[in-house]
């Protein structure tokens, strides 16, 4: 037991506990009962966090009538309050700052914009003093559930989860949401996560009354058809991207007749792209079209496509994301591929670090925080990206392998 006078030096105002254990190595000198408590303690994660019982016994891993005999032992010893039933407060602040541990699965090593996306998030990541751990969903619905129960086994603080198959969101959601792990889900929502990514509809509107002026200046507003490449796979929110490129071209040309819209299902990817795209020239007589893609992979193929059936003159084709690809192409002079809505996934790192402090200190945050978006073209893509001449051009593979974002 401590005297009277030793117990006074080690708390002050409200509670100080040092999170360091001991520097012997030996466990012959440690008091186990002591441990447990101290594991309960470091469970809270910030000051004022109240926090159920069953979430203590998730992040400490100690059995569930353990931590509750320590938690009612520290709340008698004035270290813990209970509040709201079976809710517990710390009355006690760790005094050194701890490394959080975050997940990550991200969408396809195989895509240029994810791979942005993960490069900039290890740089956050080190940055903060975070340990980051990294799983690849491959872009399979498959893998990404076997991801989540991967993750959650790691005892994380938070999760980041970049996967695109709407149908499991609400699985892959539930593996975190069942053992109080928080969740960020980039691009795609999941139920009960904070949505960190892109505007869709105003991204796709951005590039629709771009393509709608383009249209009035070259060809007089005169349009044959309006093209729309997306994958419904991707669900419903990436796929306002195109219904946003609707209303756009509506917006500078709103004679024009609705019906001459028309979409394909493209999966996503620069091949299908291609092929889907040759195969709808060969049927359509149209020789002025507008062409609103959902990424700058399918805008790049649906380009490809128009080039190899000698029709480039006949179309003005938008791509989404701003992607190291088609900034490139953007450069190219007469290039058809007219502009690029830019979504910045190098800087997804600082704001999803930023973010996942804010949640883990229990700062309120919005259920949506999304990203600004900037259209890029052959006039501006040198000022937004002055550094891209000294990259190497994209591998092909990595544009074959496109999909999504």
């Amino acid at each position: 037991m401590m005297n009277s006078n030793r117990a006074s030096s080690c708390f002050t105002g409200r509670h100080t506990l040092s999170s360091r254990m001991m520097d012997t190595t030996s466990s012959n000198y440690l008091v186990s009962p002591i441990v447990r408590a101290c594991r309960v303690l470091k469970a809270f994660r910030f000051e004022g966090e109240a926090v159920r019982l069953h979430e203590l016994v998730t992040r400490t891993g100690l059995h569930k009538s353990t931590v509750f005999r320590v938690a009612q032992t520290l709340v008698a010893g004035g270290l813990l309050e209970r509040v709201a039933g079976d809710h517990y407060r710390s009355l006690v602040s760790i005094s050194l700052k701890r490394n959080f541990r975050l997940g990550y699965a991200a969408m396809s090593s195989k895509s240029l914009f994810a791979n942005e996306v993960s490069d900039s998030l290890r740089v956050a990541a080190s940055a903060n003093g975070l340990d980051l751990v990294e799983l690849d969903n491959q872009l399979s619905a498959r893998v990404a559930i076997r991801n989540a129960e991967r993750l959650v086994r790691d005892r994380l603080d938070l999760a980041i989860e970049f996967q695109v198959h709407q149908e499991v969101a609400e699985t892959v959601a539930a593996k975190f949401r069942d053992v109080g792990i928080p969740l960020i889900a980039i691009h795609t929502p999941h139920p009960g996560a904070v949505f960190f990514g892109g505007n869709n509809f105003r991204a796709g509107r951005i590039g629709g009354r771009a393509l709608g002026r383009w249209a009035s200046q070259v060809w007089a507003g005169k349009v044959d058809c309006v093209l729309l490449l997306g994958h419904h796979s991707a669900g419903p929110i990436t796929q306002s991207r195109l219904t946003g490129t609707v209303v756009g071209i509506s917006d500078i040309l709103p004679q024009l007749d609705p019906s001459i819209a028309v979409q394909l299902d493209v999966k996503g990817g620069y091949v299908e792209t291609i092929e889907a795209v040759s195969k709808f020239l060969t049927r359509s007589r149209a020789r002025r079209i507008l062409v609103g893609c959902i990424n700058d992979a399918v805008a790049l193929g649906a380009l490809r496509a128009f080039t190899e059936c000698g029709r480039a003159q006949e179309c003005a084709i938008m791509g989404q994301n701003g992607t190291l690809a088609a900034r490139y192409e953007l450069r190219r002079p007469g290039s058809r591929l007219i502009g690029s809505v830019a979504f910045f996934p190098e800087t997804y790192g600082a704001h999803l670090v930023s973010l996942a402090f804010d949640i883990l200190r229990g700062k309120s945050v919005p259920p949506a925080v999304f990203i600004k978006h900037a259209l890029l073209t052959a006039q501006n893509v040198n000022e937004l990206y002055p550094n891209d001449m000294l990259s190497k051009p994209p591998a092909t593979d990595l544009l074959l392998f496109g999909h999504y974002h």
